[in-house]
């Protein structure tokens, strides 16, 4: 569910990037001017990109809050294999682990007077 998901919204991002570049700066939307008798007019084609665009744009923001919400709960808990946690080499077993050096107890270094 989460791939087919992943899926549409990398289409609608590419149609989304397709659209807004289709738009004219000026507001003349792809680029047509001329006739005003013509299916798609100047007008036509820049309300039609600009209502495009604010859906396009609307379903890419509720699709990504979707995803983060299915990402969120599909998660498992971290497994760690332990079965290697309690076996060791026979190499470590047969060397004998060095103690710790004891620290210095009651060692102080010797009285200096102060200069007055």
């Amino acid at each position: 569910m989460f791939q087919f998901l992943l899926i549409v919204q990398t289409l609608i991002a590419a149609a989304l990037a397709a659209v807004i570049l289709m738009q004219r700066s000026e507001g003349g939307g792809l680029g047509v001017g001329g006739s005003s008798s013509g299916f798609m007019t100047a007008r036509g084609a820049a309300d039609f990109l600009t209502r495009s665009t604010a859906i396009l744009g609307g379903m890419f923001i509720v699709l990504s809050i979707v995803m983060a919400a299915i990402a969120g709960s599909n998660r498992t808990p971290v497994k760690i294999d332990t079965s290697l946690a309690g076996k060791t080499s026979q190499s470590q077993q047969s060397q004998p682990v060095p103690t710790p050096a004891q620290p210095v107890q009651n060692q102080q270094a010797p009285a200096v007077p102060l200069a007055q």
